[in-house]
């Protein structure tokens, strides 16, 4: 059985910090509703990029782009905090993108349906 990278054993905890200081302990009201879907941690241990979405308002370009800068904004103090609970010596940069993928998705889903129900007329 290979031996999983120290890498991803550990973006696995930071996901998992960086999760739960955005849901209890931020306050920035820009930031209620994001949820982290993955984390890629290089192998040195020096960059994290966090990947988001939000539960709410999520179609709304302006939200994102506020969302995105909150995020680097409070990344320092999110970094420092979340450093202290998985015990790192060095802090990773951290560095913020939008989770665009369950957009895309949906999208496929909706043409799919408009391809099903242009069928299903002309079928009857």
């Amino acid at each position: 059985m290979a031996a999983v990278k120290r890498s991803a054993r550990v973006a696995e905890q930071l996901k998992q910090a960086l999760a739960e200081l955005l849901t209890n302990e931020v306050r920035d009201p820009r930031l209620s509703g994001v949820v982290v879907t993955r984390v890629e941690l290089t192998d040195d241990l020096g960059l994290l990029t966090a990947h988001v979405r939000l539960l709410t308002g999520g179609d709304d370009e302006t939200a994102r782009k506020a969302t995105l800068k909150a995020l680097q904004g409070a990344s320092a103090m999110l970094m420092q905090k979340i450093v202290r609970r998985v015990h790192l010596r060095i802090a990773p940069k951290l560095r913020f993108f939008y989770d665009s993928g369950q957009d895309h998705r949906d999208r496929v889903e909706e043409l799919l349906r408009e391809v099903e129900t242009e069928r299903s007329k002309k079928g009857e």
